[in-house]
């Protein structure tokens, strides 16, 4: 239990590499923020809790700043304090390079 105690917070944990690591934090001991944009992640939230895992679920878009600020006090409020940000979340701007705009990149 390598993470034992440890609070940590996932974001883009409803699916793939960020369920996967959700999981695997709860695993190791770890208290757990899944945070996802899709509602899905509650199915992550079961899974850890019925493995014996303890963690809560967020839903949020990240690209929000509020958002983000409202998904740190939750947990802080949940579990006392935050240890651990994997920022895991995939967001992205389809279109030429070229023609994105300075608000792109800071999504």
């Amino acid at each position: 239990m390598r993470l034992r105690n440890k609070v940590a917070i996932i974001t883009g944990a409803a699916s793939g590499i960020g369920a996967a690591t959700a999981k695997l934090f709860a695993k190791e001991g770890a208290k757990v923020a899944i945070v996802d944009s899709k509602a899905t992640g509650a199915e992550i939230l079961g899974d850890i809790q019925t493995a014996g895992g303890e963690a809560i679920f967020l839903q949020a878009d990240v690209t929000q700043a509020e958002l983000v600020q409202q998904m740190v006090e939750k947990t802080v409020a949940t579990y006392g304090r935050l240890d651990i940000l994997h920022n895991n979340a995939g967001i992205f701007v389809v279109g030429d390079v070229l023609s994105l705009e300075e608000a792109d990149f800071h999504r």
